[in-house]
This record gives structure tokens, sequence and C-alpha cells, in this order.
């Protein structure tokens, strides 16, 4: 290496100002990290720094040249200009976990840890690196034990929480805060729900706006705070925190006692970096012609994570994360070219990607909701339009709608919160009326992915859902008519007629007979929109399945997903369309035993509930 005096400091500005997170940072930030930039140079081949070393002291940005990312000996990324590397370890304390090389001829400004650490603690900073370590390539494999995308939220929690009534004033609060050296504090609102105080609160609601020390805290507080329970994983908690724009997570136990408060930068550091900057590169698309070159590099990305061992589970979230990112940017353009409607909206994802739980195979299930006193002849067609325009944009980008029409481009599915809300309680009170479980069973998964401030409101309707003894009992029998493919004498069932004769449908065998079971039980136990697996944790932890049951379904689901992502992957790097058909012949032995033991307990926890609620089996 060579150090080189660094290049005016407005030069250093002007480029640092082109990427992020830079571009979106406060210019005078951006002049003063540029002020302290070194600038170092490599020779082609050799290593900046090796993998397994000490934390690294310093952020670099690659301002010319190409650095290789290697991982025992393989290549996973190659840097260019403008992106950042080293940030992981450097924030985390941890040893680099991957090899950073010159591929050739390479310059990087290099940004000292105590100015690095306070770039990437603000908002715009945090956000890039937690977006960029969450969507990135895993390399869990190597990761060590104490990576937070791998632990319960309850393990990351750094000190007790600090806790005040509504009417504490603020000047108490922020003595309570400094006291604990605390950048929130939360507010028992006395009715089960909380609030929250953070310092950016502080500045912005009080400094900023001349609140006076001595209002009631309740006067600068955000409410209700979202929380979460302690066993949910480090990765789970930040896919919450970045679709809701939240900083702090209050940690609550299941019996609704305080145990602490998570932040993000608690959790950034989660995995390496994203192979191909999918995420920055659909929130520059200018066109859908962009958005599809962007879209195209998705699969292989795909291929890229399940060739490091990442979990299926978190290989669908990044995929739903992904499809997420490019439904906004679809409804951005979508809403440029036709104007902007005349009341808020929702956009909804629904079935498995609400779940976050979808594959390259998944098709695109949406729907609209309204909010506001607008006459439905003004705006629906406006929504319809817009919708239209972005299902034929996710098309183009290799995704398409749902083919039973649980799409946004069917007006049936464009509705106000009032008429969501209404047909939804019409459902819950007579679950008689045709088709009435199948579309609670589409509605209850539904997920904003645009207008997230709204929360979950139609799936948040289904909460009654326990109040209808009737409707839980057809829920549980709909869930319990999709069986697992067991045949005689412990065999496996496989398509006899079509083009998939001899193969097994995991989709239909396998993965929906858990999402209905795990639906069922949530709703049973009051839980709405969620994965699967956090539904089987909840409903375990009640009581409306068995706590050893929900313990199977989730190995059964999880040992099944993965089997599903690999066949797909398989697809993939063959240049083939996935779809969910394997040939038993193609599983080990081991597998299909696997597999078969999975599918009769499956069938086994069927066949309990059905006798429990003596609802019967189709």
């Amino acid at each position: 290496m060579t150090d080189s005096a660094a290049p005016p400091a407005p030069e250093v500005s002007r480029f640092l100002r082109l990427h992020p997170p830079f571009d979106a940072l406060d210019p005078d930030v951006v002049d003063r990290v540029a002020g302290a930039v070194e600038v170092e140079s490599h020779r082609a081949g050799t290593t900046i720094f090796s993998q397994g070393a000490r934390p690294v002291e310093h952020l670099r940005v690659v301002r010319g040249g190409a650095v290789e990312i290697v991982h025992h000996g393989r290549v996973l990324d190659l840097l260019g200009e403008g992106e950042l590397f080293g940030h992981a370890s450097m924030l985390s304390g941890l040893p680099t976990g991957f090899e950073a090389r010159a591929a050739e001829d390479v310059v990087c400004y290099r940004i000292g840890e105590e100015i690095a650490r306070e770039l990437l603690a603000a908002p715009a900073g945090l956000r890039f690196v937690a977006r960029s370590l969450l969507e990135a390539n895993d390399l869990s494999a190597a990761a060590p034990p104490s990576d937070p995308a791998h632990q319960p939220v309850g393990a990351l929690i750094r000190g007790a929480p600090v806790v005040c009534a509504p009417d504490t004033t603020i000047g108490t609060a922020a003595q309570m805060m400094t006291a604990a050296a605390a950048s929130s504090l939360v507010v028992d609102l006395g009715d089960g729900s909380l609030g929250i105080l953070t310092d950016r609160d502080l500045r912005t609601r009080v400094l900023a706006a001349g609140t006076p020390g001595d209002a009631p805290v309740s006067a600068a507080m955000s409410a209700p705070a979202y929380t979460c329970r302690p066993d949910r994983l480090g990765s789970d908690v930040l896919l919450d925190m970045l679709d809701r724009g939240f900083r702090h997570f209050p940690v609550v136990s299941a019996a609704g006692e305080v145990l602490g408060v998570v932040e993000d930068l608690d959790l950034v550091v989660m995995q390496t970096r994203s192979p191909f900057f999918l995420r920055q590169r659909i929130a520059r698309a200018r066109d859908v012609d962009q958005l599809a070159a962007a879209a195209a590099e998705l699969r292989p990305m795909v291929i890229a994570m399940h060739g490091a061992h990442v979990a299926a589970i978190n290989i669908m979230a990044v995929y739903a994360v992904v499809v997420d990112a490019l439904t906004r940017r679809l409804l951005e353009l979508a809403i440029a070219g036709a104007g902007e409607p005349l009341a808020s909206f929702a956009w909804l994802a629904l079935g498995s990607q609400a779940r976050r739980e979808a594959t390259p195979s998944s098709d695109v299930d949406s729907a609209i909701v309204w909010f506001g006193d607008i006459a439905e002849a003004e705006i629906r067609p406006h929504l319809h339009a817009i919708a239209t325009t972005v299902v034929a944009g996710l098309e183009r980008c290799g995704f398409p709608a749902d083919s039973h029409g649980a799409s946004a481009s069917s007006l049936t599915f464009v509705r106000s919160l009032e008429s969501w809300q209404s047909a939804a309680r019409s459902w819950i009170s007579d679950p008689t009326q045709e088709k009435a479980l199948i579309l609670v069973s589409v509605l209850v998964d539904s997920r904003p992915v645009w207008g997230l401030h709204t929360g979950t409101p139609v799936a948040d309707t289904f909460r009654l859902a326990p109040t209808n003894p009737a409707l839980l009992r057809l829920l549980a029998r709909f869930a319990l008519s999709c069986r697992p493919p067991t045949g005689f004498l412990r065999g496996l069932v496989v398509e006899h007629t079509g083009e998939h004769r001899g193969r097994l449908d995991l989709k239909h065998g396998g993965v929906i007979p858990i999402v209905d079971l795990a639906r069922w039980a949530g709703m049973a136990a009051g839980v709405t929109s969620a994965s699967t697996i956090e539904r089987l944790r909840v409903a375990g932890s009640v009581g409306t399945l068995p706590p050893a049951d929900a313990h199977t379904l989730e190995d059964a689901f999880e040992l099944v997903s993965g089997l599903r992502l690999q066949h797909q992957v398989g697809q993939l790097s063959a240049g083939k369309e996935p779809d969910d058909y394997v040939d038993p012949a193609t599983l080990s032995p081991l597998t299909r035993s696997y597999l078969k033991e999975a599918f009769h307990a499956i069938a086994s926890i069927q066949k309990r509930v059905a006798a429990e609620l003596a609802v019967g089996i189709r």
C-alpha cells in the first residue's frame, strides 16, 4: 500500500455526493468528511485486509479501480467506483468476514473510524448500511455466533429499560435518559400500550419546536410504539424497522413486561454485502426498462445466496424485500404519470409476498385500500388505472399477477378502508358466504408496502375472528382440506398424469398444508398479518396448537422450503423456469426419509386437529 496526498476537499466532496449514503447527507457533513479523507493506493493483486483479521479501523470508498470481496478463496463480489467496504467489521467490532483484494490498481478514500461511525449513525447513513447488509449475500456459514441476524433480540438488549408515566415532565424524562446513558425512554400509557421518546424527539419536538421542559412527556412521544417479542430474530425485527421507518423497538415479554429497547444500530451488522446493489439500482431506475434490467439480477442473487448456504427462510425474506422495492418504485413512476390521487392509499401485498415467503416461482397477489370519504366514482378508477400500470410493470419485470385474480388490477381488489372492513366483518359473521373462507385467507395475509404509516388496517379487522367459533371451525376445515402426499406403506404420492407426472408437488403437498394450519391457529390466537413461522410460535405459546405440534410444523416448513428453493435454484442455474415439482428419485435416501417423516407428521397433526374440533378432513 502507498499513501498519497489527498486531493482538494471540494473535489473529494463532489465525488462523495454522487454516491450513497453521502448523496443523502447534509452537504456540511459531507464537506467535513471530505476534509478528513486520506488517500491510499494498492497495486493489483495485493490484499487490503485479510479475512478473519482484527476489526478494521477505517471505512473505505473506492475512488478508482476495483476491489474483490473474497470469502475462503471464492470471489463473491466486485466493488467499483463509489462503493463502500469495511463498515460491517468496523461497526460490530468483529473480525473481518472476508478478504478485500485489489482486482486491479485501486485508489481508496479512507475515512477514520470516529468520523465514519458518526456519519453511519446518522439516519441516512444507517439506512444505507442496514439495507445493504440486510439484502446482502449472506456469509452466515462463517459468521461468528454473536451475529445479530441469528440471535433473538432479547439477547441484544444492552441495558434495563427507562420507563416513565405519560404525565412525567419532559425535563425529568431527559434527566432519566441521561442518567441511564439511554437514547430512548418507554412511556407506559396504562392501557396496555406503550409510547416512546427518543433523542431525536427531544431535538425535533422539544428543542426545535420550543416545547417547554415542564410539558408532559406525552406531548413529545410517539405512540403507540411498535414492539417486538424477545424471541424474534434480529433479521426479522430489522425488516420491520426498515418497513416502518422506526429506529427503536421496545422488547416486551409475553406477559407485557418491558424488557428493554433494541435499536437499529444493534441490528445492522447482520450479513456481508449485496453483490448487485439491487435496492440502489431500483431506487435510481427512471423507467420500467431500467427496473426490468435491475430485476433480472434478482434470480442470480438467489442462486448466489443459496450457494453461500443462506437459510431458505432468509432468502425468501430478501426476495420479498426486493419485490417490495420494485413495487414501490413502480408506484412512484405510475403516480408521476397519472397524477396524485385524491386520497391517500396503501398498496397491499397478499399471500406469500405478504408473509415474506416468496420464491422465484411465486406470482404476485395485491390489493389497494384508500382512506377518507372521497366518492368511489372519483377515486376508484384513478387508483385502478395506477394499479393496472403497476401490475403490468411487475409482469414486465418477471413477476406475474396471481392467476386466480387476487390482484389490484382487478376492481374487486380496489376498495376503501370502510368497504374492506365491512366485507371482512360480513365474512366473519357469515363465513358460509360464497368464497368467504378463501377471501378471509387471502386478506388476513395482507401487508402494506406503500403507505406504511397505515399499519395493517385490513388484516387487523380479522382480530375479531376468535369471537366467532363457527368461523374458526370452518377455517380449520379449510386448512385441513389440503393433504400432504403420503401414500401406502409410508411412500410419497406423485403426480400421475400431465406434464409433471412422476413428480412431487412440494408447494401444495408440503408448504400449503403448513401455511393453512398456521393461519388458522394464528387467527384463533388473535394474530393476523404475520409469517408462517411467527404464527406457529404464537400458536404454540398460547395453546391454539400444542407446543410440540407447533415446533414440528416449524421444522417441517423449514425443511420443505429448503428443498423447494434448492429445486428452483437448480432449475434457474440450468436456464429453466422454476416450479414446485420435484422428482423424488433426485433426492438422496436420507432426504427422502426426512421428507416422508415431515409429511406424515403434518398429516398426524391434521388428524389431531380434526378430531379435537370434530370438523373432519376432506
